[in-house]
């Protein structure tokens, strides 16, 4: 069983507005619901135009009401950002809400750029260093409180809500490997350190009180369409939103277009297709294949796709059109 979760980051798409991004986050979940993905997380990024899913615990809320069953959470919140304490009474609040449904999962990184994440954290440096620290003080305040216990998340204590590390490199896989947690890797948009990453966490892999042996979840990037053509054209906006982002121009999810070829130059081509080279986009057929080989070469436990396409209603249709893919691939495990 190979199981396939979401993670979205509520796209502002042109054209559209916050609200409608939001809007478009809880029909994607009721749809990733009915056609049975596993999970279904939101990321933390700020300062972003393109993106709608800052304040993560209230969009995770968002759509945890318009959905009954998959599980919802963060992929991730960075946890720099914020205090233990806080996280543990949003998510504590979270899961009282929708028990047995929240998922934790952690970053050490701003998930913006430097000036913003002064202005959230104001210490980068201590934020980031006492990150293995942090994460064990979470896990202690979700847990049942011990006698005498000074500081207690009230909502949180006794939710041993599941925590997650996440990364792109591999820092996370040795910390994750060491505490005994499940690993989601970025592969995504950072393939370079995956395979190292993985073997290191297996490698070092401590069984906890939460996981007896190592659980890896792998990220792609994917827009599935009835043909080949249509998917590449609905994954260019994924692609101008990269260049965009090489180029420090930001602004709304883009629209996609017919020809790449007038909008980046021949190295940016050669950056981007790098670090998107585990996409999956194309027909269902393509998608297979390629999605076949992708779980060969990880040996992964679940996979979390990203699918951003700037027509909601073709968004939809990849999470439909995946789903079948998933089918075929529980089918063939």
């Amino acid at each position: 069983m190979v199981p396939f979760s979401i993670l979205d980051l509520s796209p502002v798409a042109e054209g559209s507005t916050v609200r409608q991004s939001l809007e478009a986050s809880a029909r994607m979940a009721l749809k990733a619901e009915e056609f049975g993905y596993k999970r279904f997380w939101l990321a933390e990024h700020h300062g972003m135009p393109g993106i709608a899913s800052a304040a993560t615990s209230v969009v995770i809320g968002h759509v945890g009401a318009a959905t009954k069953r998959i599980r919802i959470g963060s992929g991730g919140i960075m946890l720099p950002n914020h205090s233990p304490l806080v996280i543990a009474e949003q998510f504590g609040t979270l899961e009282a809400l929708f028990p047995g449904r929240i998922d934790l999962g952690l970053g050490r990184a701003p998930g913006t750029d430097m000036r913003t994440a002064q202005a959230l954290r104001r210490n980068l440096e201590a934020g980031a260093n006492s990150f293995p620290n942090d994460v064990v003080e979470l896990q202690q305040l979700l847990d049942t409180p011990v006698e005498n216990q000074a500081i207690l998340a009230v909502p949180g204590n006794g939710s041993h809500i599941p925590i997650w590390l996440l990364g792109s490199s591999l820092y996370s896989a040795q910390l994750a490997g060491m505490l005994g947690l499940p690993y989601a890797f970025a592969s995504h948009f950072a393939p370079d350190m995956l395979l190292d990453a993985i073997a290191i966490y297996r490698d070092r892999f401590q069984p906890s009180a939460t996981l007896d042996k190592p659980h890896v979840m792998v990220g792609v990037m994917g827009a599935v369409a009835a043909t080949d053509e249509e998917a590449r054209y609905h994954f260019t906006s994924a692609q101008q939103q990269f260049v965009n982002l090489r180029r420090n121009v930001r602004g709304p999810f883009p629209r996609p277009v017919a020809d790449m070829g007038d909008f980046w130059s021949p190295m940016e081509k050669m950056n981007v297709e790098h670090t998107l080279r585990y996409a999956v986009v194309g027909s269902p057929k393509t998608a297979e294949a390629k999605l076949t080989e992708f779980l060969q070469e990880t040996q992964a436990d679940e996979v979390i796709i990203s699918m951003p396409i700037h027509d909601i209603e073709a968004r939809l249709t990849s999470v439909e059109l995946f789903a079948g893919l998933g089918n075929f691939m529980r089918a063939a495990a």
